[in-house]
């Protein structure tokens, strides 16, 4: 069972769904179908949402693998919030009128050094269970 991991998606779609609000009002507002209209808020709205989208499934199929194969839970846990932790601060960071290059780097270190370490943490795993 899959139940940390399950919790995390749950989070991450609450905020996925969020960001995905924000673009269908932004366009109904402006009355713009597709693209961004050349409006920065929009772009803004659009990249945050593309960029959740782009990261937050490979996190969760890496945070769902350790979980699956047996790792304890006090390793999945902190994976888990450090990966999360870093979606939401690029994404706030995004949405910002003036958006903030600080957090958006901070939310982008957060969630590629958390990539790193569920990929690291799954070869490891699976390699110390093949020789032991």
């Amino acid at each position: 069972m899959l139940k940390l991991t399950a919790i995390y998606a749950a989070i991450l779609t609450f905020v996925f769904v969020k960001l995905t609000l924000n673009v269908i009002t932004l366009r109904k507002q402006n009355d713009i179908a597709f693209g961004d209209g050349d409006r920065l808020d929009l772009q803004q709205a659009i990249r945050s949402h593309r960029n959740f989208a782009e990261y937050v499934p490979l996190g969760l199929i890496l945070l769902g693998c350790l979980e699956a194969n047996g790792v304890h839970w006090i390793i999945v846990m902190p994976l888990g919030g450090l990966f999360t932790a870093g979606c939401l601060y690029h994404a706030k960071a995004l949405l910002e009128e003036i958006p903030n290059i600080e957090q958006r780097a901070k939310g982008m270190k957060y969630t590629l050094w958390s990539l790193l370490a569920l990929a690291a943490t799954n070869l490891i795993f699976i390699v110390i269970q093949k020789i032991f």
